[in-house]
């Protein structure tokens, strides 16, 4: 904790982490994520894109003629993973999750259908992982999707320990551009 004196003397104020450059940093992981690829693609390091969530509109109001109102939607399919696109000549397909739970990550945050897909990903040829935070923490791994899935298919709990991640996860350095340097990672994990 520090204090911080004003020029009057009048007052002095506790404040406490100063030195902390993440609190109140008001952005969620898929928002560092979005940031981090719009840095990457201006750059031309890679070209990747957060997939859209097809969407069936069903029902669109018009209360003015150009102000549309889309009343009722649904989902056509469920959406494979959050992003998509292509790094150094290979095609990259990953999940990002985040949660606050401080001992352990939820299964149920990864759904079969994700499953599925990543294991087509890597299939084919293509490189998949996760993008997993813990926001108690304040880390971020990345995680090869082949060995995150065996472990999911192995465990015999609903949730995976915290130190299963710290061991085999890869943790992602925060920056100013890119926010999140998962790039680096992938580089040491799937180049080197």
């Amino acid at each position: 904790m520090s204090t911080i004196k004003y020029p009057t003397a009048v007052k002095s104020r506790k404040v406490s982490n100063i030195q902390d450059f993440h609190s109140g940093r008001g952005m969620n992981l898929e928002n560092e994520i979005n940031e981090s690829n719009k840095f990457y693609r201006a750059g031309d390091y890679a070209l990747i894109y957060k997939k859209p969530t097809p969407v069936q509109v069903v029902r669109v109001d018009y209360p003015e003629r150009r102000r549309a109102k889309i009343v009722e939607a649904y989902y056509r399919t469920p959406s494979t993973t959050d992003y998509n696109g292509v790094y150094r000549g290979k095609y990259i397909d990953f999940e990002a999750k985040e949660t606050k739970n401080k001992t352990s990550f939820p299964i149920y945050l990864i759904h079969p259908h994700q499953i599925e897909h990543l294991k087509k990903v890597k299939f084919h040829g293509g490189i998949g992982f996760f993008i997993i935070r813990f926001t108690s923490h304040n880390e971020t791994y990345l995680v090869d999707a082949p060995l995150l899935i065996e472990k999911i298919e192995t465990i015999e709990r609903e949730s995976i320990p915290y130190d299963w991640f710290r061991e085999n996860g890869h943790i992602i350095k925060e920056g100013y551009q890119p926010r999140l340097q998962y790039l680096k990672v992938v580089d040491k994990l799937y180049f080197s």
